[in-house]
């Protein structure tokens, strides 16, 4: 019955999951390029250490990062783990700011064993998520004194990945593991552009598309002990690229005379506005990069452990719909940076609560110039603090459930070509995050003695 109850919490917090994220975005520009603005793909355990997970191998975690790290379920445990995020973020182009708040349901895992020396895992994250508004300044349209254009941008979706991994320790001290997912999601993008004159008419365009891919990553740890009780773990994963057989389609729409907004538009399910509709495909529009990702970990007894991370994924390869210099919708590489990352973290558990701490550093994949005027790169960097506090069992608390708490400030900043002055500006975020994660741990295949 407990297995059961186990199974039927995860299948009900990923309809919850998926109910959640379809309606809580990130409210960030930079979710304009690429699948939108990437996820957090850390867990409860090391969200507190910056998401450092490569070498990082325990019974009492599940870390997804590295399906090699699943060998190291204990015999007698499953667990499931759960976390969402608060957030807070404020938003700041020149001198003009935002400050805005939203809640996300963050991830969902379950993990047990399935022989000696292989555990299982099953999960449900974000990948990425589409969730921006803004406008553009009014210009004269040349040629006339009177008549001017304003642009309105605005887009939702986001993509998410459920994945079934498995890991395997063949002999000391390799483990070798697999992540085999399935990403799927809607990217939509819409732009409006309005005339102060009513006599012309306003032009919506809509890029939208459905992705539904798989998604395989491969990952290896090795476990080196330099003492009693010190040992070190060296780990790293390969995410294999390839095209998305996925189509693109642009939508351009005139609208009938009058004063409308993107969202009241895309909301109206009447046609008799429109006066005017075409659409192009594009077949096969989209790639996902190859990645590596490479780490250790260096860990003494129970007491503490430090690990460092470096991520590297190959977006500037990558293929991706775009409206040409001449206005035809193809899709084209280059559209992208290459986006790499390191980060620094550990844990240190004094007792009973353990105690995190780290801090990363990272080039993003959005490029909001492709002309080369900007020639600075985006950047974002963050640190982090938390704190796992196992839930009381006064028979054994290695195994009792647990809650992750951490904290954590990200700033990012993405430099653009300012058309008005011609010069690089640059739109800067600051957020706040609160992340709550609970890990439960049950002793599923325990086998009691009758005397």
């Amino acid at each position: 019955m407990r297995q059961i109850k186990y199974i039927l919490c995860f299948f009900v917090l990923s309809i919850i999951y998926t109910h959640t994220n379809a309606q809580n975005g990130i409210n960030s520009p930079y979710s304009r390029y690429g699948f939108g603005m990437q996820s957090d793909q850390s867990m409860g355990f090391n969200k507190g250490m910056a998401g450092v997970a490569q070498g990082f191998r325990d019974g009492q975690i599940i870390n997804m990062s590295n399906p090699a790290s699943y060998s190291a379920v204990d015999s007698l445990t499953a667990l499931f783990d759960f976390g969402f995020t608060l957030q807070n973020a404020n938003l700041k182009l020149d001198n003009l700011q935002k400050n805005l708040h939203n809640t996300s349901f963050d991830y969902i895992a379950f993990h047990f064993r399935g022989f000696k020396n292989v555990g299982f895992t099953l999960g449900l994250q974000p990948y990425s998520n589409i969730d921006y508004s803004f406008e553009s300044n009014s210009e004269t349209i040349p040629g006339t004194e009177s008549t001017s254009t304003s642009y309105t941008f605005f887009g939702n979706g986001g993509i998410h990945q459920l994945v079934f991994g498995t890991g395997v320790r063949p002999f000391r001290p390799l483990s070798l593991g697999v992540n085999i997912g399935y990403l799927f999601g809607d990217y939509n993008h819409y732009s409006l552009m309005a005339f102060d004159d009513n006599t012309v008419f306003p032009m919506l365009r809509r890029y939208n598309a459905y992705i539904g891919t798989y998604k395989l990553d491969a990952g290896f740890q090795l476990t080196l002990p330099l003492s009693k009780k010190l040992e070190l773990t060296v780990g790293g994963t390969y995410g294999l690229g390839h095209e998305i057989k996925n189509r693109a389609i642009r939508t351009t729409m005139t609208v009938g005379a009058g004063t409308y907004s993107v969202s009241s538009l895309i909301s109206s399910t009447s046609t008799s506005e429109l006066t005017d509709n075409s659409s192009d495909t594009i077949r096969n529009a989209f790639q996902l990069p190859h990645s590596f990702s490479a780490g250790f970990a260096l860990r003494y007894a129970q007491k503490w452990e430090i690990g460092a991370d470096f991520q590297y994924e190959m977006w500037n390869k990558c293929k991706f719909p775009n409206q040409a210099a001449d206005g035809t919708y193809t899709t084209q590489k280059g559209l992208l940076n290459n986006k790499y990352r390191v980060a620094l973290g550990g844990s240190f558990t004094p007792k009973r609560l353990s105690y995190k701490l780290g801090a990363y550093y990272s080039q993003p994949y959005a490029q909001a110039d492709l002309s080369g005027t900007v020639t600075d790169k985006p950047q974002e960097f963050g640190i982090t603090a938390g704190v796992s506090i196992p839930i009381y069992n006064k028979n054994i608390w290695y195994n009792s459930p647990r809650i992750n708490i951490s904290a954590g400030w990200t700033h990012s900043s993405i430099p653009y070509l300012n058309a008005l002055t011609n010069n690089q500006s640059k739109i800067t975020e600051n957020y706040l995050r609160l992340n709550i994660g609970i890990t439960f741990s049950e002793r599923w295949f325990y086998k009691w003695k009758v005397q």
